[in-house]
């Protein structure tokens, strides 16, 4: 079987090289205001967002709460409570930051689109999918926060829930809302391009990731982080994903739930959205100097689920067949 590599994850790699290769553009001495861009960038995406979400689907999705509840518990709760399990091992303050950032990742609501297409092709609960995904990021605007405030040094990132907030509802919610509101003119055009919306979403997010690697970079982070780090760091996001991928799996045998729904509980609750994470690294610690760490499991993880869920999806379709 041959297996693709994301353009994504590819335009990614290109990215935090360029970010090494040329970190001043992203300082902020720079001339080109990616902070603003990025901002303004991150509002848009989430009200296309809000023109996307179908009511409709998420109303019928409603009833199957033995999913749901399973679903949101993965992402919420099973994720971070792993994670916390590892905490008495830290030992330095470079370990610290390392096990922070798999927080943060732990603590992400999951992927829209590449839960639904994953889905889809291993011919799950389709409607379910959308249901949760969508869900789960509009419980992340408040669950995450709140996981974060439990860890994160405020002294370093002023870590102020209300300002916080405050960022969240004007480029999160506010968009969001604006977007449910004028559904009923655009909902059908966003959905027809979400194909070409979804290059958007990407453009932003490919510029957040350069904005932060570029200032780790600059501050030379990354010397605490050798090679070995790195393929633990690999083989921890590897674990990590296998560890929830057969919790999930058991817990949906045990919930009874048919075929397809033990499927969408896999697709959907292993999943971390990168959107999310770059969109709230920005708004919960603004320019820290470690961001680039923050975020480095988070992208080894998004590669990872993209490559084994699709060998998975594309097993479970032919299984199916």
């Amino acid at each position: 079987m041959k297996i693709k590599i994301d353009k994504f994850v590819l335009s990614i790699i290109l990215v935090i090289i360029l970010a090494y290769l040329f970190p001043e553009w992203g300082t902020e001495q720079s001339k080109i205001p990616i902070d603003t861009i990025s901002t303004i960038g991150i509002a848009v995406i989430f009200f296309f967002y809000g023109l996307k979400l179908n009511p409709t689907q998420l109303k019928a999705g409603l009833k199957n709460w033995k999913l749901h509840f399973l679903v949101q518990g993965s992402t919420f709760l099973m994720f971070p409570l792993l994670i916390l399990l590892c905490r008495p091992w830290i030992q330095n303050e470079a370990q610290d930051t390392i096990w922070l950032a798999f927080f943060f990742l732990a603590a992400l609501p999951s992927t829209v689109s590449s839960s639904v297409v994953m889905v889809s092709m291993a011919k799950g609960n389709v409607p379910a999918a959308i249901f949760n995904a969508s869900i789960s990021g509009i419980i992340g605007i408040v669950i995450t926060p709140l996981w974060m405030g439990l860890f994160v040094d405020s002294t370093q990132t002023n870590f102020d829930f209300t300002a916080i907030y405050s960022k969240l509802i004007l480029q999160i919610i506010v968009p969001v809302v604006l977007g449910l509101i004028l559904q009923r003119y655009w909902g059908d055009f966003a959905r027809r391009h979400s194909s070409k919306l979804t290059l958007f979403d990407k453009s932003i997010i490919l510029l957040i990731i350069y904005k932060s690697f570029s200032s780790s970079f600059e501050n030379d982070v990354f010397s605490v982080v050798s090679i070995s780090d790195l393929l633990l760091l690999f083989m921890g996001v590897i674990v990590l994903f296998t560890v929830v991928y057969g919790l999930t799996s058991f817990l949906a045998k045990k919930l009874h739930l048919n075929i397809q729904d033990r499927i969408t509980a896999q697709f959907c609750g292993t999943k971390k959205s990168l959107v999310h994470g770059t969109v709230f690294s920005k708004i919960l610690f603004g320019n820290m100097a470690t961001l680039g760490i923050i975020l480095l499991p988070l992208m080894l993880f998004h590669a990872t689920q993209l490559l084994i869920i699709s060998v998975l999806a594309t097993q479970k379709s032919s299984s199916m067949a």
